[in-house]
């Protein structure tokens, strides 16, 4: 493991999320960001920012480090709380239920091949 980014509390579904990250893990990181650039999915920018993040911290962590033998070895999402949205839909019978709002943590970890 050579550097990592964590993007917490992003307001986005987890699966759509997931489906940004299976489409880049196990890229190099600068085809992952190339790639990212014409992906037209709402998750596309959050996880190209991130990236770029750990590309960053990879220079500052080691100076000395290849980015072009950089690749992204482990990207996971997990679905973060929904304690921040509570919102309330009406149901039938006077009953009412909440409405859970997507809210994702993404973690990104790079490597060298």
């Amino acid at each position: 493991m050579i550097s990592t980014a964590k993007a917490k509390f992003q307001r986005i579904s987890p699966r759509k999320a997931r489906m940004i990250i299976n489409l880049v893990r196990g890229r190099s990181a600068a085809e992952a960001l190339q790639l990212l650039d014409f992906t037209h999915k709402a998750a596309a920018p959050a996880v190209k920012k991130l990236i770029a993040s750990a590309l960053a911290n990879a220079k500052l962590q080691s100076p000395g480090v290849d980015t072009d033998s950089l690749f992204i070895s482990k990207a996971t999402v997990d679905k973060g709380p929904n304690a921040h949205m509570r919102r309330w839909r009406p149901r039938a019978q006077g009953r009412a239920t909440r409405i859970t709002k997507g809210v994702s943590h993404i973690h990104i970890e790079l490597d060298r091949r």
